[in-house]
């Protein structure tokens, strides 16, 4: 079972400070930190998650902020295993592992973004350290230590070397290498025998945009701009790019081919380059065909004859370093119907960059849903519909999943939400006034519908059931068992609208026996966890 949803969060505080305090805030941040030692010794100068008395204003949020990073490495520091060994065991280690780097135990050498890699921690390490430290933030008693400030310097400076070599690997220009476009013409050649890639092929064959392959590189290639528009797995975003890659190469120019697809989110850039990469035959980055590039973890592909996925804002990072983009020569805006600040924002750059760029080809990729407004904001260019792959579904409405379950809530001696009062014990709202009066309006007609089609107790559970403002997870724990024990044997999706239901409907499923053995496999899924949990899905 996975869930997710896209969330935020927010920070608040309140702008002032003491008169005189700004020029000497960090030798006043030095004094303060040492209170943290005074505490621990039994001092008397207040407890010890409070700031310095002499803070004002900004700078309490600030230590607040700092201190915070403390107790997090702290906290890390005391969940990692301690291990004692003697000098000679820890040299023949040594040698064990400087054994097995010599003997090239990866395929290929490391790239050197991935070497940087290995010595900086992840935008998802971050995130996971934060959790588990949030989590247990009560428990955390350690105190700062005294080289904090140079530990976090130094992580800033590895993370800015990271992005300056992978804007050094994605900027340079793409100019014609006729040798290399010959290998790529016949390493390409060569695929279509291998085992490996003729099964991948025939899984694409079956896909509906293979069907429209020839249409889609003639429009492309005939026009500065496309709207390709299908259904959710009709295969545009894994088979577009390859289109326009191949169809390259087997013209001999494939050295001047370098596609980058912008993807909404940092798991769908990840597991569609796997996914690309394992179609081709290769593994995804390492100087191959196919790879990705998200926030501070990268596996990038060839400088000439590639494919990246990236997020927006990847790309409009490059775009500080590089305005028109000169390195790539497709761009495919992938996901546009899901319109946010970003994608709104490169949107307009890019109709900009269209008038500085001859050479350059926009691809836009949407849903149906109002793909002709972005045709008719790129000056009406042609379009392209690809049809979806259709499956049977049947649909169960509520009353319908309570009386096949049987469900029944655990606390049946509560009132409706609407007898009782919306918001009960506080000052009415008018909006919530109105609310009321609907319910108590429409269900006795919504109720008298029901009578001989659904039993009796079913019709009362609806009625326990009305609010709108909170989910029952208890009943969606009900369904899944139902579906478990009725069903063949498949996955479950469910979605949900926010962390604490997902998390709280993976504690009811925890909790029960049936789930914890090996037959079961429970991934909640969220936008703010970890890339590593989400790759699971």
């Amino acid at each position: 079972m996975s869930s997710r949803f896209d969330g935020g969060g927010g920070r608040r505080g309140r702008r002032g400070g003491g008169r005189g305090h700004r020029d000497n805030s960090r030798e006043r941040w030095d004094r303060g930190g040492s209170s943290f030692d005074q505490e621990d010794q039994g001092g008397a100068s207040g407890p010890r998650d409070r700031p310095p008395p002499h803070l004002k204003g900004r700078e309490i949020g600030l230590w607040y902020a700092r201190y915070g990073a403390v107790r997090r490495k702290q906290a890390d520091r005391r969940s990692r295993a301690v291990v004692h060994m003697d000098e000679a065991r820890e040299q023949h280690i040594t040698r064990l592992l400087n054994s097995v780097q010599n003997d090239h135990y990866f395929d290929g050498d490391l790239p050197e973004e991935e070497k940087i890699k290995a010595e900086v921690k992840s935008e998802d390490e971050e995130e996971e350290e934060f959790t588990k430290c949030s989590i247990s933030r009560e428990a955390v008693k350690d105190e700062p230590p005294d080289n904090w400030d140079g530990d976090e310097e130094k992580e800033e400076k590895e993370k800015k070397i990271k992005q300056e070599k992978d804007l050094e690997y994605l900027f340079q220009e793409v100019v014609r290498d006729q040798s290399l476009d010959d290998y790529l013409k016949s390493d390409l050649r060569n695929k279509t025998f291998e085992p490996k890639y003729k099964e991948m092929l025939k899984f694409r064959e079956k896909l509906p945009s293979y069907s429209k392959k020839e249409d889609l590189v003639e429009l492309i290639n005939s026009n500065r701009v496309l709207v390709v528009s299908g259904e959710t797995g009709c295969g545009k975003t894994t088979q577009v790019t390859q289109f326009i890659l191949d169809d390259h190469i087997n013209r001999g120019m494939g050295s001047l081919c370098r596609v980058v697809c912008t993807q909404p989110r940092r798991i769908s850039a990840i597991s569609v380059a796997e996914r690309v990469a394992a179609e081709r035959g290769e593994s995804v980055g390492n100087g191959n065909s196919c790879g990705y590039q998200i926030r501070l973890q990268s596996r990038l592909p060839r400088r000439q004859g590639s494919i990246l996925y990236c997020t927006t804002g990847i790309i409009l990072q490059w775009l500080r370093s590089d305005p028109t983009l000169s390195s790539i020569s497709h761009l495919v805006l992938d996901e546009i119907h899901e319109r946010n600040l970003q994608s709104d924002v490169l949107l307009i750059i890019v109709k900009d960059l269209l008038r500085m760029r001859d050479d350059l080809k926009v691809i836009l990729m949407s849903a149906t849903l109002n793909a002709e407004k972005f045709s008719k904001y790129f000056d009406n260019c042609p379009m392209i519909h690809i049809p979806g792959l259709t499956f049977p579904v049947e649909e169960f409405l509520l009353e319908d999943v309570v009386e096949m379950i049987r469900y029944r809530p655990q606390n049946q001696d509560r009132r409706p939400a609407w007898k009782r009062g919306f918001w009960q014990g506080r000052q009415l709202r008018s909006e919530k006034e109105a609310k009321e009066a609907e319910y108590k309006e429409s269900w006795p007609c919504y109720a008298r519908t029901l009578q001989g089609r659904y039993s009796d107790s079913t019709i009362q559970t609806l009625e326990v059931l009305d609010s709108d403002d909170k989910i029952d997870l208890e009943l969606i724990l009900a369904l899944i068992c139902h579906i478990v024990r009725s069903e063949e044997e498949g996955a479950i999706l469910v979605f949900l609208p926010g962390w604490d239901n997902i998390s709280g409907l993976n504690d009811l499923l925890m909790a029960q026996t049936m789930f914890r053995s090996d037959r079961f496999v429970i991934i909640p899924l969220h936008s703010l966890m970890p890339t590593v949990n989400q790759t699971q899905v």
